[in-house]
């Protein structure tokens, strides 16, 4: 742990090689610290990194696979790296690539449409039109926040920092 909190860079116990091993020694896929946490038992470390090149000997971003069969808000991550491929690749029958090449403005007043929509499918008590009015919510507002430069991540620590401030 010192290593890894000194180095800013995710430091393992490796059986294998019987020591010390930062990740991405030899292949130079790191994981750059981006904070650590502690369980309330103090025996279990949660390391969020930032990762350079893939993170598995896979190739994959991840050794627990693509993010597509990630469980709950894991799955937001996935839908944002499918945003950024459109955003970059920008095909033709994509409805990604199509809204962002209309705007900000356009994408703006999607997010705002299907927020009525969701509260208005929230309001009526119907959950499936709730939940697929939620679902559209979801994504246009990926898509915004895209285009701003921002994740679903960096929403996750303003209600951090806020639920931190209502403690204190």
């Amino acid at each position: 742990v010192d290593e890894t909190v000194k180095s800013g860079e995710a430091t393992f116990y490796s059986r294998s090689r019987g020591g010390r091993w930062r990740k991405g020694e030899t292949s130079g896929n790191r994981l750059r610290i981006v904070s650590i946490a502690v369980d309330c038992d103090n025996d279990a470390l949660l390391l969020r990194v930032d990762p350079v090149g893939p993170a598995c000997h896979r190739g994959t971003r991840s050794c627990f696979g693509n993010g597509e069969g990630a469980l709950g808000v894991g799955r937001l991550g996935a839908l944002e790296r499918t945003i950024e491929r459109r955003a970059k690749d920008a095909p033709e029958e994509s409805w990604t690539a199509k809204l962002l090449a209309g705007g900000v403005k356009r994408i703006a007043q999607k997010v705002g449409e299907e927020g009525v929509e969701c509260a208005l499918a929230g309001a009526a008590g119907d959950r499936g039109e709730l939940l697929n009015e939620a679902a559209d919510l979801l994504y246009h507002l990926a898509v915004l926040l895209h285009t701003r430069g921002a994740a679903f991540d960096d929403v996750m620590n303003v209600l951090a920092a806020r639920a931190k401030a209502r403690e204190g």
